[in-house]
């Protein structure tokens, strides 16, 4: 018997000791998002416009999210931000290759072919960052803007500043005011991605060929 009550003893501690450990690296991913880099560079002007990538809907049109990164995208570039756009993502969630699908999206609202580059293999933040930062560096192009929804962007502002370019972010508003691009469930989870990646900081290495 009192074998048995010390161990329920250790497994109290141990379950208080890990409830603590992920309340301290939520705390930690809470602040290191507050205080995340959104720019190391004093350029309104870039090379490039990077798009980050979201999974389309089940049809294979822009999602939301999609769509309002794209149209912020387009915003920019006919303010002159940029000369182009770049997009970057896979078929994550579904079929559907991210950035195909927000490529042809912004040549629905008048970007020509030309001023378009698609990156189809990255899978996650740290891919879209380092491919796009590959394919700018293979044009000779050091600048760019990223555009993301407001969750993503500051998860993507730490990662982005690991890298050599020099970058701005850009948070895409949602279309319609109101809606659930910056819903309560979306912050949670990028807030677990952030920790992932602050305790995994060398999956930056997932980028090599």
């Amino acid at each position: 018997m009192a074998s048995r009550s010390g161990w329920r003893r250790w497994a109290t501690r141990l379950a208080v000791v890990f409830m603590l450990l992920g309340v301290a690296l939520a705390l930690w991913a809470a602040l290191a998002r507050r205080f995340a880099p959104v720019s190391d560079t004093p350029l309104t002007q870039f090379d490039a416009i990077i798009v980050l990538g979201y999974p389309a809907d089940a049809d294979g049109n822009p999602s939301p999210r999609e769509l309002a990164s794209v149209t912020e995208a387009v915003r920019e570039y006919e303010r002159g931000v940029a000369p182009r756009l770049i997009f970057t993502g896979s078929a994550v969630a579904n079929r559907f290759v991210e950035a195909r699908v927000m490529s042809r999206a912004a040549e629905a609202e008048g970007i020509p072919a030309s001023a378009i580059l698609v990156d189809t293999r990255a899978r996650d933040t740290i891919q879209n960052a380092c491919y796009s930062e590959r394919m700018m560096k293979a044009h000779g192009w050091g600048a760019a803007e990223v555009i993301a929804n407001p969750t993503h962007l500051p998860r993507a502002g730490i990662i982005f500043s690991h890298l050599p370019l020099a970058y701005h972010m850009h948070a895409a508003p949602p279309l319609e005011p109101g809606s659930q691009i910056g819903s309560d469930a979306a912050s949670a989870m990028e807030i677990l991605k952030t920790a992932r990646y602050l305790v995994w900081a060398r999956e930056m290495d997932r980028c090599q060929p």
